[in-house]
């Protein structure tokens, strides 16, 4: 293995700068795990991974509306940052579909902090 170059320093931190411009975040706290947060997490990386886009999928802790969960925050880069309630595994299928390749909300799911 060779020596790393300043060269590949500056683009390790430019493409993880890039990266984190996009993300979701999935509330896993307590209440979003009985509320079926693991498997929207598990779907919301498949799915981002298969279509292979720039977004980082991240874990959270309580996001304060117990009601709603599972609770999906998304900030793409260019939409307003969104979060979404009671996210089951085919809305989340939606938001990847709609909010992050097509870059349009899925309103029938926002909720308003």
């Amino acid at each position: 293995m060779g020596k790393i170059t300043k060269e590949d320093l500056e683009n390790r931190t430019r493409n993880k700068k890039a990266a984190s411009t996009s993300w979701i975040k999935v509330g896993m706290s307590t209440c979003g795990i009985a509320a079926g947060a693991d498997e929207v997490y598990a779907v919301l990386c498949d799915e981002v991974k298969k279509k292979n886009l720039p977004i980082e999928v991240k874990k959270c802790g309580c996001m304060g509306m117990c009601y709603a969960e599972p609770l999906v925050e998304v900030n793409l880069e260019g939409t307003p940052r969104v979060t979404y309630g009671r996210v089951s595994k085919d809305v989340a299928l939606r938001i990847v579909e709609k909010h992050l390749c097509d870059k349009m909300l899925v309103n029938d799911y926002i909720y308003d902090l």
